[in-house]
Protein backbone atom coordinates (compact mmCIF):
# COMPACT_ATOMS: atom_id res chain seq x y z
CA UNK A 1 0.00 0.00 0.00
CA UNK A 2 1.38 3.78 -0.54
CA UNK A 3 0.97 6.06 1.74
CA UNK A 4 1.61 9.52 2.22
CA UNK A 5 2.66 11.43 5.91
CA UNK A 6 4.10 14.27 7.80
CA UNK A 7 4.67 16.20 10.67
CA UNK A 8 1.88 18.65 12.00
CA UNK A 9 3.24 21.80 10.83
CA UNK A 10 4.42 20.41 7.71
CA UNK A 11 7.60 20.56 7.46
CA UNK A 12 8.92 17.13 6.88
CA UNK A 13 7.35 14.95 4.31
CA UNK A 14 7.47 11.10 3.12
CA UNK A 15 5.71 8.78 1.20
CA UNK A 16 6.22 5.27 1.66
CA UNK A 17 5.44 1.63 0.57
CA UNK A 18 4.25 -0.45 3.43
CA UNK A 19 2.69 -3.86 4.22
CA UNK A 20 -1.22 -2.98 6.50
CA UNK A 21 -0.74 -6.35 8.37
CA UNK A 22 2.81 -5.02 9.85
CA UNK A 23 0.73 -2.14 11.77
CA UNK A 24 1.55 -3.17 15.36
CA UNK A 25 1.01 -1.33 18.94
CA UNK A 26 3.68 -0.74 21.31
CA UNK A 27 2.75 -0.97 25.04
CA UNK A 28 6.63 -0.10 26.40
CA UNK A 29 7.47 1.98 28.99
CA UNK A 30 9.47 4.46 26.17
CA UNK A 31 7.04 4.13 23.90
CA UNK A 32 4.52 5.64 26.80
CA UNK A 33 7.08 7.91 27.55
CA UNK A 34 7.74 9.49 24.18
CA UNK A 35 3.57 9.83 23.43
CA UNK A 36 2.59 11.01 26.61
CA UNK A 37 -0.12 8.28 26.04
CA UNK A 38 -0.93 5.22 26.52
CA UNK A 39 0.83 3.28 23.08
CA UNK A 40 2.36 4.06 20.29
CA UNK A 41 1.06 2.75 16.62
CA UNK A 42 3.86 2.32 14.59
CA UNK A 43 3.96 0.57 11.01
CA UNK A 44 7.16 -1.39 9.52
CA UNK A 45 8.39 -1.24 6.73
CA UNK A 46 12.45 -1.22 4.60
CA UNK A 47 14.30 1.96 4.67
CA UNK A 48 14.57 1.56 1.20
CA UNK A 49 10.44 2.21 0.68
CA UNK A 50 10.65 5.58 2.24
CA UNK A 51 11.02 8.75 0.15
CA UNK A 52 11.63 11.74 2.75
CA UNK A 53 10.88 15.30 1.58
CA UNK A 54 10.79 18.62 2.67
CA UNK A 55 13.07 19.16 5.91
CA UNK A 56 15.37 16.31 7.16
CA UNK A 57 14.22 14.77 10.50
CA UNK A 58 16.01 15.71 13.61
CA UNK A 59 17.43 11.93 15.25
CA UNK A 60 17.35 11.27 18.93
CA UNK A 61 19.31 8.28 20.02
CA UNK A 62 17.86 5.96 22.65
CA UNK A 63 18.85 3.02 24.71
CA UNK A 64 15.68 0.83 24.66
CA UNK A 65 14.49 -1.09 27.93
CA UNK A 66 15.43 -4.49 25.78
CA UNK A 67 19.18 -3.13 25.67
CA UNK A 68 19.25 -1.80 21.66
CA UNK A 69 19.70 1.52 20.72
CA UNK A 70 17.15 3.16 18.76
CA UNK A 71 16.88 6.37 16.17
CA UNK A 72 13.95 8.44 16.93
CA UNK A 73 13.29 10.75 13.90
CA UNK A 74 10.75 13.48 14.54
CA UNK A 75 10.50 17.43 13.41
CA UNK A 76 12.82 20.13 14.82
CA UNK A 77 10.07 22.79 14.63
CA UNK A 78 6.68 21.21 15.94
CA UNK A 79 8.26 18.00 17.70
CA UNK A 80 5.76 15.35 16.04
CA UNK A 81 7.67 11.72 16.04
CA UNK A 82 7.99 10.08 12.97
CA UNK A 83 10.00 7.09 12.05
CA UNK A 84 12.21 4.99 14.44
CA UNK A 85 15.13 2.59 13.23
CA UNK A 86 17.79 0.51 14.63
CA UNK A 87 21.27 1.51 15.09
CA UNK A 88 22.28 1.38 11.31
CA UNK A 89 19.40 3.54 9.93
CA UNK A 90 20.24 2.51 6.16
CA UNK A 91 19.79 -0.81 6.89
CA UNK A 92 16.87 -2.97 8.31
CA UNK A 93 12.86 -1.70 9.19
CA UNK A 94 11.91 1.66 9.95
CA UNK A 95 9.03 2.15 11.97
CA UNK A 96 6.99 4.80 10.49
CA UNK A 97 4.42 6.55 13.33
CA UNK A 98 0.67 6.32 12.92
CA UNK A 99 -0.46 9.52 13.33
CA UNK A 100 1.98 11.09 10.75
CA UNK A 101 -0.06 8.78 8.21
CA UNK A 102 -2.71 10.79 6.12
CA UNK A 103 -4.38 7.58 5.64
CA UNK A 104 -4.35 5.92 9.22
CA UNK A 105 -7.88 5.37 9.00
CA UNK A 106 -7.43 2.27 6.93
CA UNK A 107 -4.29 0.95 9.03
CA UNK A 108 -5.49 -1.15 12.02
CA UNK A 109 -2.91 -2.79 14.47
CA UNK A 110 -2.36 -6.82 13.51
CA UNK A 111 -0.14 -7.17 16.81
CA UNK A 112 0.82 -5.69 20.14
CA UNK A 113 4.13 -5.87 21.99
CA UNK A 114 5.34 -5.11 25.37
CA UNK A 115 1.94 -5.85 26.80
CA UNK A 116 3.73 -6.24 30.03
CA UNK A 117 3.53 -2.43 30.24
CA UNK A 118 0.22 -1.86 28.76
CA UNK A 119 -2.11 -0.40 31.05
CA UNK A 120 -4.88 -1.94 33.12
CA UNK A 121 -7.39 0.08 32.22
CA UNK A 122 -7.44 -0.12 28.81
CA UNK A 123 -10.13 -2.84 27.59
CA UNK A 124 -13.07 -0.50 29.73
CA UNK A 125 -11.75 2.65 27.19
CA UNK A 126 -15.57 1.43 25.58
CA UNK A 127 -17.73 2.37 28.24
CA UNK A 128 -16.57 5.67 29.30
CA UNK A 129 -18.53 8.68 28.25
CA UNK A 130 -18.26 9.82 24.44
CA UNK A 131 -18.71 13.39 22.65
CA UNK A 132 -18.19 13.20 19.02
CA UNK A 133 -16.35 16.95 19.35
CA UNK A 134 -15.42 19.17 22.17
Amino acid sequence: MNIEGQCHCGQVAYRAEIDPQKVAICHCNDCQALTGCAFRISVSTPREAISLSGTPPKVYRKIAESGRARLLYFCADCGSPLFSSGEDPDQGEWGIRWGSIRQRRELAPQRQKWCRSAVDWLDRIDALPAREQE
